[in-house]
């Protein structure tokens, strides 16, 4: 074998080793896949409690126009109450007896509390 042969053969053993360390380094490592797997978990559980305040934000929002509507409806009840008393106590003056009241159920009993029923 001439110089040239064995020059071309060390050549291509050196390339040969460059090319086997470089993928040997190029390799992911344990640790690696799991410092992206912590990653990406950590990303899937960011967004999810993102969603999550969102939602009770949403339901909070909710929970306050419920809770302004029953305030709402209790002003209504109460006024009505005082306007049928007052009524009432009109047609006594005048001399009347109302109609007899229907019997209170007591879902209702347990929202209107002053009322002669």
């Amino acid at each position: 074998m001439n110089p040239e042969t064995w020059a071309s053969v060390g050549v291509s053993v050196a390339t040969a080793g460059a090319g086997v360390w470089a993928a040997r380094s190029a390799r992911r490592t344990p640790k690696q896949e799991r410092r992206d797997d912590f990653v990406a978990i950590t990303e899937q559980q960011g967004k999810a409690i993102e969603r999550l305040e969102r939602r009770v934000q949403l339901r909070e929002a909710e929970a306050e126009t419920q809770r302004q509507r029953i305030a709402d409806q209790d002003e209504a009840i109460g006024w009505l109450v005082g306007r049928v008393r007052g009524l009432v106590l009109h047609i006594r003056r005048a001399g009347l007896e109302p109609p007899t009241a229907e019997p209170l159920s007591e879902r209702a009993r347990q929202y209107i509390h002053h009322i002669d029923a």
